[in-house]
């Protein structure tokens, strides 16, 4: 699957936040982004040029009365061929710039000549986030259209703690994937239902039987499917995240309860069966906790089958989703097992992983896709971040659904 290259400008300004830029590049080329950067001299006293420009395959942008940059590329050109400029971190020092239409390097030269989306990501002690004058630059900014992203609550270099650190890679490259995906959205008026996370299926009042999904997967399927203009359903099993903006979030912890919410959700156009939902459940709960008693057997656990939700989803009449998508979790032989799963659930496609523990798919940030379909063909995917692997699987909704631009 092709990804369309979108070109960002990445002007890094001086924080110790800097170094996370080298991750920023790293994971924004994985999802088709082209950065070039310039750097502030205060920024390079914590990132070097030469590991930007190593990165992101451009040579590094630094002065603003430079003969040879000027030759080989305009500075003007520089601010206007960019599909969106992202300034990360910017520092207490370069808001006030911004907001006050200063332009004494090439850095706040570039803000004024463009004509492009601006995204700014604040990195500073949190006194200083906090000051009268930063908040009043602030508002200036969101007043002149610049959007933000951060800061966020932590622990800062400086020892103290408070709001003030930049936001995570990820979170800034949600933040530029939104702002590059502002109107088009190929998913507008399709109805969506996605599953994610475990369930957890009681054994007695404090015991349960589940497995180490994150729901991390599912959650971004969510929110790309959403992104991309659908109405969408999320039910989730018990998971450590935040429900996805723009999404309907459904709390269930059983099986049974995952049904119920999946079928009540219907009819929808396409349905994403990401959650990793227990095969077995305990015959019975037991009323109080199983207690351990000295020289007794332990007690023996008898299991009975849980509801196939992709398989019922799959088998509806009237009301099935045009498109059904399993995921198959294998940790040996993934291609043979997602084919038999195929033919067994009836689904239009299954998207096949090895969560083996040595993968760390499992409950990771990274995930390696095999697309199997009906015909036998098998689509592998390269590892990838698992966001980037939901922007793929929004692309190929729309692209089965034949919404696609």
């Amino acid at each position: 699957m092709s990804v369309p290259e979108r070109r960002i400008l990445l002007i890094v300004t001086g924080g110790i936040a800097a170094y996370k830029c080298l991750e920023l590049i790293r994971r924004g080329r994985e999802r088709g982004l082209r950065f070039r950067c310039v750097t502030t001299r205060a920024a390079e006293r914590f990132v070097t040029p030469l590991a930007l420009a190593a990165l992101s395959g451009h040579p590094v942008h630094r002065e603003l009365f430079s003969l040879t940059e000027e030759a080989e590329m305009g500075h003007i050109r520089l601010a206007r061929e960019a599909d969106l400029v992202v300034v990360a971190p910017a520092s207490a020092d370069f808001l006030a710039k911004m907001a006050n239409g200063h332009a004494d390097d090439l850095a706040s030269t570039l803000l004024l000549a463009t004509d492009r989306p601006v995204l700014v990501a604040p990195a500073m002690n949190p006194r200083m986030w906090a000051h009268p004058a930063t908040r009043r630059n602030v508002a200036r900014l969101r007043a002149d259209g610049i959007h933000l992203v951060g800061p966020e609550p932590g622990d800062m270099a400086c020892g103290e703690e408070g709001v003030g650190r930049m936001a995570e890679p990820a979170t800034i490259l949600a933040a530029i994937e939104a702002l590059l995906e502002d109107g088009r959205r190929p998913l507008a008026g399709v109805r969506a239902l996605v599953t994610s996370g475990p369930t957890r299926e009681p054994l007695d009042p404090v015991r349960f039987l589940s497995n180490r999904s994150s729901g991390r997967q599912g959650h971004a399927i969510a929110e790309a499917l959403a992104r991309a203009g659908a109405e969408v359903v999320l039910v989730t099993g018990p998971v450590c995240l935040p429900d996805p903006p723009g999404v309907r979030t459904v709390h269930v912890e059983t099986a049974r309860e995952m049904l119920e919410a999946c079928l009540a959700a219907l009819p929808v156009e396409v349905a994403v069966c990401a959650a990793a939902v227990a095969d077995w459940r305990p015959a019975r709960i037991a009323k109080d906790k199983l207690k351990k008693r000295p020289g007794a057997p332990p007690p023996v656990l008898e299991l009975e089958e849980n509801p196939d939700i992709l398989a019922t989803l799959a088998a509806r009449g009237t009301d099935r989703p045009r498109l059904v998508i399993g995921f198959a979790a294998e940790t040996e032989r993934v291609v043979e097992h997602a084919r038999a799963k195929l033919t067994r659930k009836g689904c239009d496609l299954v998207l096949a992983n090895e969560v083996g523990p040595a993968s760390g798919v499992l409950g990771g940030p990274r995930n390696r896709i095999l697309v199997v379909a009906p015909d036998g063909t098998v689509e592998p995917w390269p590892e990838l971040d698992k966001r980037e692997v939901a922007r793929r699987v929004a692309e190929l909704v729309a692209a089965r659904l034949g919404t696609a631009a």
